[in-house]
């Protein structure tokens, strides 16, 4: 079990079966969730890596940032699914070739624990770089969607899932993060139709990894149920305005300046 008193606890409370009363610095974790949930959410993205972003900040030891990362993930994804189904974004001929290696390979990288300062480096060096992929397609001149987008091709997103499923089970993302710039660089979709795949992907990948790192549950905290709550009500209303307001430029800006902010952090 991590230190209680990181996650606002006494271990008393624990033993006792009792809700935890939360800390300051639980609170306030909790408020960085929710607003890390909403403004992903909008892009379809469950904000795996910037609830890790918010927890190395803490001080939190990795095992407890990947388990927890991957909780909050699962239900925020759940939640953009959800919103994106309803909006009728979603294609599910889109979605099933980078799940149906995704999901066992996310199931392996999530029983694997590397070394953070080895790991996140690279991974936030591939986010950085996949930013400004994003940048440029959102930024310039002219419809960045003008070109009919094309249906993914089975090998290709089936390879594409593999890789991330492993890469973002690993690390506790989720995996859309890194779906996402894949999706748009190749235009295999919208941006709309990309945040859409993404939030599935997200979904199906945060419940194998969780499911992978089973032998690691007694490091999340135990301020969980609280900070699930804040990142339902983010991940909602953001999920909510992305799913119908947002134009697919903006949403490439959004997510642009998300992947460069978060991979920042991870190297830093």
């Amino acid at each position: 079990m991590v230190e209680l008193v990181v996650a606002g606890i006494t271990k008393q409370e624990c033993e006792d079966g009792a809700l935890p009363t939360l800390d300051n610095e639980a609170i306030w974790l909790g408020l960085a969730f929710l607003v890390i949930a909403l403004i992903y959410a909008a892009v379809g993205q469950a904000g795996a890596s910037g609830y890790i972003a918010a927890m190395a900040l803490a001080g939190f030891a990795p095992l407890a940032m990947k388990t927890t990362a991957l909780a909050l993930n699962l239900l925020v994804a759940a939640i953009g699914t959800f919103y994106f189904i309803r909006a009728r974004r979603l294609s599910w001929r889109n979605v099933y070739p980078f799940a149906v290696l995704g999901f066992p390979f996310s199931l392996l990288g999530g029983a694997v624990h590397l070394r953070e300062e080895v790991y996140y480096p690279v991974v936030g060096i591939i986010l950085i770089l996949s930013s400004l992929q994003m940048a440029r397609s959102a930024f310039r001149k002219g419809d960045a969607s003008v070109a009919s987008p094309s249906t993914p091709p089975f090998w290709g997103a089936l390879a594409t899932g593999a890789v991330i499923g492993f890469v973002s089970g690993t690390t506790g993302t989720g995996g859309g993060v890194f779906l996402a710039p894949v999706i748009l660089a190749m235009n295999w979709g919208t941006a709309h139709q990309t945040a859409a795949t993404t939030a599935v992907y997200n979904l199906m990948n945060s419940a194998a990894a969780l499911l992978g790192a089973y032998f690691y549950w007694d490091q999340i905290p135990a301020s969980l149920p609280w900070w699930l709550v804040a990142v339902a009500a983010g991940g909602s209303i953001g999920a909510f305005v992305g799913s119908r307001y947002l134009s697919d430029r903006w949403l490439r800006g959004i997510l642009a300046l998300l992947l460069l902010v978060s991979g920042i952090k991870l190297v830093l």
